[in-house]
């Protein structure tokens, strides 16, 4: 590995295909955890959140809608709050996750941005979203924008989310809606199924293998924690050495 003067080729490991293969699937349903950004009494985040949820439940999924209300603002209290408690649980608990926020002067809302700055990257040797798929939908009360949903993409790669290339952006909100909070027929309601399908099939895709895909090299080289080939090759030798120092 000479011409490699930085590697350090014991933290190295080659894709083994043979990990990608899953010989016994999960088959519980996929667990999906929802999240949205908006404390108003008829949040149009909160109607498209539930409504992708109906749709995620008829596609087999279960699901849980966490609830912003009374969640302190970061760094306002301990995270023994409960309410800090009950989304770093659901975090742990779900394999995939919506996020959906309101744009608000051409971003995320406030409300959104605090519940993710409330899960961190890692608890221990926990890590609550790495290797979780995420879909991005955002609500708009002008014309369709993309700023939300380019936001969350951002804050889903940070938080080492695997982000389907599907999104949903539904402009003038409170046109969509009927006095029933149901979401009328539209391409922005296709749309939602669109990507809620295509959650459900990169979940099943990759909860079984989402250990080996975010296993990195720079991890393992400052774990310290050795390849896996090397240490059965290093194994391997020491037994051969062995037989021949009996022999």
């Amino acid at each position: 590995m000479t011409e490699f003067p930085a590697l350090q080729p014991q933290f190295l490991a080659p894709t083994d295909q043979a990990k990608l293969e899953v010989k016994a699937p999960s088959t519980h349903p996929p667990r999906i955890l929802l999240l949205y950004g908006s404390l108003r009494e008829r949040s149009f985040s909160r109607l498209l959140t539930q409504e992708a949820a109906r749709i995620l439940q008829a596609l087999g999924c279960e699901t849980r809608i966490f609830d912003p209300r009374d969640l302190p603002l970061p760094d306002a209290t301990g995270p023994d709050h409960p309410k800090v408690q009950e989304l770093r649980a659901l975090s742990l608990w779900s394999e995939g996750q919506v996020w959906c926020s309101p744009e608000r002067h051409g971003a995320i809302s406030g409300i959104m941005k605090s519940q993710i700055d409330w899960i961190p990257l890692e608890i221990g040797s926990v890590r609550p979203t790495q290797g979780r798929t995420l879909a991005v939908m955002q609500v708009s009360g002008g014309s369709q924008s993309f700023n939300a949903v380019n936001a969350l993409r951002l804050l889903g790669r940070w938080m080492r989310m695997i982000t389907i290339p599907n999104q949903s952006s539904v402009a003038m909100a409170y046109k969509e809606f009927g006095d029933d909070d149901r979401m009328k027929p539209s391409a922005y309601y296709d749309r939602v199924v669109d990507v809620m399908e295509e959650l459900v099939k990169f979940t099943l895709l990759t909860r079984d293998r989402a250990a080996y895909l975010v296993d990195r090299y720079s991890e393992r080289k400052a774990d310290g924690r050795i390849a896996e080939h090397v240490e059965l090759g290093a194994a391997a030798m020491n037994h051969e050495t062995q037989k021949a120092e009996t022999v």
